[in-house]
């Protein structure tokens, strides 16, 4: 089979997914001798758009892992945004060091719904976004495997090979319920990021870079629309401003920290 681009397309609020996809996309597409092409898929403006492909392009298609699946308000923009219309697929998802239980075989599945012919499949180990187990993941030994990993897909389409890999998981089964230290679960839906007036100078970076839009531009400490607990906000204040306090929230940080402390390895599937 021959393709004529490779598309990542990453929901990512932290950037490492994104990290992720554009390595295993730059390698591939230089093995193949194809051009490349990045697009987020993590503001709100970028999930409006439609994108659609052809049974010419290779895309991969890339998110992080909530609670073992796919991120239960951004699904439903992977299920009605991205099209295949016979394009070949790579799924792709990153797990902050617990598990990504089912969250392949979701995306797999919506991929193939969305008509994609599935070729490849990758679950990695990220840093987490705010337990920060796996720190500093994924490593340059994280990035040599997705390296190697690109080659293997290359060498599975020069030889016209096109099967679809076997992806563990079930696409339907429920979340995984969070836990607190003590085993109860954690109900932490409601918590929203805080804001130390003190050090926020409303330099506008975590307007920026909430995937809801929820924070408002005028107000940085006034958070009115959703909150998915991605901490991009967090993560990427520069002043050290936003902050989590909800208890259960920060007893299920604890309970990471201490029961998935050991690095995981990735996965991959052909």
């Amino acid at each position: 089979m021959t393709y004529s681009k490779i598309t990542a397309i990453a929901f990512s609020p932290c950037f490492t997914t994104e990290k992720c996809a554009r390595i295993l996309g730059e390698t591939l597409a230089e093995e193949l001798d194809i051009p490349f092409e990045q697009i987020r898929f993590t503001t709100p403006k970028d999930r409006a758009k439609l994108y659609e492909f052809g049974d010419e392009d290779l895309v991969i298609v890339a998110s992080p892992t909530y609670a073992g699946k796919l991120p239960n308000k951004i699904m439903p923009d992977f299920r009605s945004q991205i099209v295949g219309h016979g394009a070949a697929a790579i799924a792709l998802v990153t797990f902050g060091n617990r598990a990504y239980d089912n969250s392949l075989a979701e995306l797999s599945v919506i991929l193939k719904e969305n008509g994609f012919a599935l070729i490849a499949g990758a679950a990695l180990v990220n840093e987490h976004s705010f337990a920060h187990t796996a720190e500093g993941r994924p490593k340059l030994r994280d990035l040599d495997a997705v390296k190697d990993f690109a080659k293997q897909i290359a060498d599975k389409i020069r030889v016209n090979n096109m099967t679809e890999p076997a992806i563990p998981g079930d696409a339907d089964a429920l979340y995984y319920v969070p836990k607190m230290e003590n085993g109860e679960p954690a109900k932490f839906l409601p918590a929203k990021p805080k804001t130390d007036p003190a050090k926020c100078d409303r330099c506008g970076m975590c307007v920026r870079a909430c995937p809801m839009g929820s924070i408002n531009a005028d107000d940085p400490s006034d958070v009115s629309g959703i909150c998915i607990k991605c901490h991009a906000c967090v993560n990427r204040c520069t002043k050290n401003a936003k902050y989590f306090d909800d208890p259960q929230l920060l007893s299920h940080i604890a309970m990471l920290k201490r029961d998935h402390a050991d690095d995981k390895e990735n996965e991959f599937f052909l």
